[in-house]
């Protein structure tokens, strides 16, 4: 009789350690407190706050929101507190779960505001990580700081300067080689790479002939998005050493193993959120099972092992 193993489901990544890989992505979990009513928030694996800027901001004209086939648009525009705010109210909350914070945070009008960001959160011994969210307008260039390599390369070595938590790179999808952006920022410093973020859509009524979205475009995540996002990570996780955590479209353990089988150390669930809330414990109790099934102990015997295909 084989002896079933236990499965250990507790991954590192940098100095982030965390007792298993399921984390909710930024921007779909708000600052974890909206869903204290609807889950045990602390037995997830970490919580990514929505994203933070210096200032307030009260985001994009409505509507910000709409439903697409297997997914959804969204154009919300970094609404948020602005960081004075978020330390002294949101973290307040946040810290007394117990469960790993990684703080997203973003730039409106330059650069140096991620390294301003990063000295602000380095005093907080409960921010375990900080992640880059490199969608926000470079004014120097008419494009994403996340589609120039050499722009990424210089904001993250910068913010790598300031700070020593772990720093994890969100990158996106909208370029022509996710590879080279990549590259660029592992080299410059950063512990990990988060993947992929919204793809660039637009949704029109036709009826009113009009875009539904406020801001005319916005960016498409869900199920629609999942087999875009599964070979991104897969390129990146045979092109660097850093360990990925995926996202886009995962909605059960089913669709989260994808993304480890393609190279992923950890997960975050987005849109999901919005459907079933409780979807992230459930991949949690899912990934547990099919570990035990195929006798797995740790979830490095999962992270790219896709295998070819048999004839």
């Amino acid at each position: 009789m084989v002896k079933k193993i236990k499965p250990n489901l507790s991954v590192k990544i940098g100095k982030l350690e965390m007792k298993n890989p399921v984390m909710v992505a930024s921007g779909t979990f708000g600052y974890a407190a909206e869903f204290r009513e609807l889950m045990d928030l602390k037995k997830l694996g970490a919580i990514v706050t929505k994203t933070i800027t210096l200032k307030g901001r009260q985001g994009n004209l409505p509507p910000r929101t709409c439903e697409t086939p297997a997914g959804m648009l969204n154009s919300i525009g970094l609404e948020n507190p602005g960081i004075d705010r978020f330390i002294g109210e949101k973290l307040v909350f946040l810290k007394k779960l117990g469960v790993p914070v990684i703080v997203s945070i973003a730039a409106e009008n330059n650069p140096e505001e991620f390294i301003t960001l990063a000295n602000k959160l380095n005093g907080f011994m409960e921010i375990a990580a900080i992640e880059l969210n490199i969608s926000c307008p470079n004014l120097q260039k008419d494009k994403l700081i996340s589609q120039d390599p050499r722009a990424t390369f210089a904001l993250v070595e910068a913010v790598r300067r300031v700070t020593e938590k772990c720093l994890i790179v969100k990158l996106s999808p909208n370029v022509s080689s996710i590879t080279e952006i990549a590259l660029s920022a592992v080299q410059a410093g950063a512990d990990a790479l988060a993947l992929i973020n919204t793809l660039g859509g637009m949704c029109i009524d036709v009826n009113k002939q009009t875009p539904k979205l406020g801001a005319w475009v916005g960016g498409l995540s869900g199920p629609a998005i999942r087999p875009v996002a599964v070979k991104m990570v897969w390129e990146v996780y045979n092109k660097t050493k850093v360990p990925i955590i995926g996202m886009g479209g995962i909605i059960d353990v089913s669709s989260a193993l994808e993304f480890f089988l393609a190279g992923a150390a950890a997960i975050s669930v987005g849109t999901a959120n919005f459907v079933n809330p409780r979807a992230s414990l459930e991949i949690i109790t899912g990934l547990e099972r099919y570990m035990a099934e195929h006798n797995l102990q740790n979830l490095s015997a999962l992270t790219g092992k896709l295998k070819a295909c048999k004839n």
